[in-house]
């Protein structure tokens, strides 16, 4: 069996790597039940997410070097997805400046949650936060505003998330153009010889949306050049993040009507699919990250290097005394590639070649569709296909 070659967009989502520094494994415990490099006074019988301390006079010091703390989004620290990624990006870092990091889990998946949790980060003596997930959009700027001495990194965090119209300058928001992995994704599937594709979307929030048009484009522009018309789309958003028995019988009719390969897309969604395309014998694309050890089910991943980009944050506010550098603070960044890239997307894997497996470089110029370079992605404004049927549901 034949698998694409993983796309290479650790260099298309973020424009510098961190080569040599060695990733800690993230622990899977509560930071308070069994703290990783945490030495600070605090009851290691008591979980800092499910009781913290509203008594929030303590402040970190800020006299050198931070501590750094990562705060969960909806899931586990090791999910394979979005968490476990962006911790190792803390972790990373903090092994490589021999900085103490540790991460926090909210208890539940409301707003005051995530600001206990938060909070509670600041009362450990955590100077640093780091944070997933559109989610903690109120909570990073009701924890910011009162603690202005600590620095904020929100991942996948908007302005409009913030529900403020201003953003304070401890906060530095990353967000990423999607569009072009999922582009990708789609072009790579289209030219190794699948027609019949499915997007399996969580909350049809921005970032997903671009993911899922830029998957339609992709494999539109892929049918194109090889003047192929008979390419078909089934496209859905769940209404989740989290996996239930809905997607998976939902996925079990795609595979059994045909559905090659599922792209899917939204934190932990993804197991649904997983059991149904295990029990079909169906094919997967994975999402933020590499999850090839996922499954066999998964030829390839559609990434936006979680992991680097933070040790990029990271490194830049460190070299800059701990405050965040101009283009950080209070600014929204969204990272991607440069305008026109070159990227090979695929590889054979199978001997002899079977028709799905090609060698031949490819330059693709971006699409220039409107939608596709907007920062908040409707899923009213649909992509314009000229060659794919994209049936939504």
């Amino acid at each position: 069996m034949k698998k694409i070659l993983a796309l290479l967009l650790t260099v298309a989502m973020v424009a510098c790597l961190f080569a040599g520094c060695q990733s800690s494994e993230p622990k899977t415990s509560d930071p308070a039940t069994e703290p990783s490099t945490d030495n600070s006074n605090t009851d290691p019988a008591t979980d800092p997410a499910t009781t913290p301390d509203n008594d929030d006079n303590t402040s970190p010091d800020v006299n050198g070097a931070k501590k750094v703390a990562f705060v969960t989004d909806v899931g586990n620290i090791d999910d394979d997805s979005f968490n476990q990624y962006s911790y190792e990006g803390v972790t990373k870092f903090c092994s490589n400046a021999g900085l103490e990091c540790s991460y926090y889990k909210p208890v539940g998946d409301t707003d005051q949650d995530r600001i206990d949790a938060i909070n509670q980060a600041v009362k450990d003596g955590y100077g640093v936060v780091v944070m997933a997930g559109y989610l903690f959009g109120p909570a990073c700027y009701s924890v910011a505003t009162q603690h202005p001495e600590v620095l904020f990194l929100a991942l996948d965090v908007t302005e409009g998330d913030l529900k403020s119209d201003t953003v304070p300058s401890n906060i530095a928001l990353i967000c990423y153009q999607e569009e072009q992995a999922g582009y990708l994704a789609g072009y790579a599937a289209v030219h190794d010889g699948y027609k019949e594709l499915g997007f399996l979307g969580g909350i049809d929030v921005p970032a997903v949306v671009r993911y899922g048009y830029g998957f339609i484009m992709g494999a539109d522009k892929a049918a194109q050049e090889l003047n192929l018309t008979d390419v078909n789309i089934k496209y859905w958003y769940s209404g989740s993040f989290q996996p239930n028995d809905d997607i998976a019988t939902k996925m079990d009719n795609w595979y059994v009507g045909g559905t090659e390969v599922v792209f899917a897309c939204g934190g932990g969604i993804y197991l649904s699919c997983q059991s149904a395309a295990e029990a079909n014998g169906g094919k997967m694309i994975g999402v933020d990250v590499d999850q090839s050890n996922v499954s066999d089910r998964i030829i390839t991943s559609a990434m936006k290097a979680l992991s680097n980009s933070v040790v990029k944050a990271l490194t830049d506010a460190s070299a800059n005394g701990w405050t965040w550098p101009q283009n950080y603070a209070g600014v929204c960044q969204y990272l991607g590639a440069p305008t026109i890239a070159w990227v090979c997307p695929w590889r054979p894997l199978s001997s002899p070649p079977s028709p799905r497996s090609s060698t031949t470089p490819c330059s693709m110029p971006w699409p220039t569709a409107p939608w596709l370079w907007t920062t908040t992605a409707t899923p009213d404004v649909k992509p314009v296909t000229t060659n794919v049927t994209v049936d939504f549901q």
